[in-house]
């Protein structure tokens, strides 16, 4: 049994359901904020009032049990994204390491090399810049913000010699000693 496939949903006032043959269709009163969320194989979705709850098909299939909690939290992080959305902050970190944001639809980094890195920003995704080293990634879609936010941390992986590169603002990169510095501290001992 799926501790999370059990849990009941309860769709919030400001949010509207649509279930179809295979896909479930979630989307804010004012029709601005719109995701689609496929219905997985061995899944039955019943929606009642407010109320949002899946089954399984196929007692037996060990998938249909692992589809049965990945349905339920998608469709969950679907109206999370859709009443207050996601985010993620990425610090960058380095001598003339900086982010700017062209007309909106591109984001350009100077992060150490020989020429800028620029950045399509993908639809539904709204990025913003804070003091030239913080850039704020938001979205209703998750996987979305989260991708996209991965994607930009893998261009300069944060080094834990000098402590430069891309990291998430609530990430813990621990600052190892260099070789000069290890090397004092053995041989000072004997």
């Amino acid at each position: 049994m799926s501790k999370i496939g059990k849990k009941l949903i309860i769709i919030p006032a400001e949010v509207e359901v649509k279930k179809t043959v295979d896909n479930l269709e979630f989307s804010s009163k004012d029709g601005k904020k719109h995701i689609k969320v496929e219905i997985l194989p061995y899944i039955e979705a019943k929606l009642e009032g407010d109320k949002l709850t899946f089954t399984i098909t196929d007692e037996k299939s060990i998938q249909a049990r692992s589809n049965w909690g990945t349905i339920r939290a998608l469709s969950q992080n679907a109206i999370d994204g859709i009443v207050k959305g996601f985010s993620k902050i990425l610090d960058i970190q380095g001598v003339g390491f900086r982010a700017t944001v062209e007309g909106g639809k591109t984001l350009v980094l100077n992060i150490g090399f020989s020429h800028p890195v620029k950045m399509a920003i993908p639809e539904g995704i709204t990025m913003s810049v804070d003091k030239n080293n913080s850039v704020t990634i938001s979205g209703i879609n998750k996987a979305a913000v989260g991708e996209i936010a991965a994607k930009i941390r893998a261009l300069k992986k944060p080094n834990p010699y000098l402590g430069t590169g891309i990291k998430y603002r609530d990430e813990i990169i621990k600052k190892k000693a260099g070789k000069k510095a290890a090397a004092a501290s053995v041989g000072g001992a004997g």
